[in-house]
């Protein structure tokens, strides 16, 4: 898998995270146990660092990146869906930020807080806890239709998908 120093920024990965051979990891990436990193993600740790709690993922074809002065963070037992953008961002605990997103610097999204799929959150933008941002651009409300108990089934299940790929996946060609 390509995991890549860049002068002496290296990351940090927990042996018991899972790293798809595909995943690309550079600099100050910090990686949390049983962490998930799918297939054509890259986590980007150049200008700050990039740190992912544990039991957290981020799945297929994600861009990660942060800058001097806002690092990302996905706080534990959040879920970050396919082909999301987040660039200097802080995730909350038990967050889902669903596909096709984009959640940019200085942007945080408070504990159990959600971002709908292919909803887009501007400089600063702010999520609380228990809300949903919606839209393009994304504006918030109460979330009353995936709550805490579905985001940790979508978490949970990447723990196991990401156990079995440890011991199961094999390249053939």
């Amino acid at each position: 898998m390509p995991i890549y120093a860049l002068g002496d920024l290296e990351p940090s990965i927990h042996p018991d995270a899972y790293v798809h051979p595909d995943a690309t990891v550079i600099g100050d990436v910090r990686i949390a146990a049983h962490a998930s990193v799918w297939p054509q993600t890259v986590l980007r740790g150049d200008h700050g660092y990039i740190e992912l709690g544990e039991r957290s993922n981020v799945q297929d074809g994600c861009v990660v990146h942060c800058t001097e002065r806002h690092p990302t963070v996905l706080g534990p037992n959040s879920a970050v869906g396919h082909s999301v953008h987040i660039e200097g961002a802080v995730i909350g605990t038990g967050c889902l930020i669903a596909s096709g997103s984009v959640v940019l610097n200085g942007t945080v999204v408070e504990d159990g807080g959600m971002v709908g799929a292919g909803a887009v959150l501007s400089y600063g933008s702010h999520v609380l806890a228990g809300y949903i941002a919606l839209g393009v651009p994304a504006k918030t409300r109460e979330n009353t239709s995936f709550g805490p108990d579905k985001i940790q089934l979508v978490v949970d299940s990447y723990v196991r998908r990401a156990a079995r790929f440890r011991t199961e996946l094999r390249r053939l060609g």
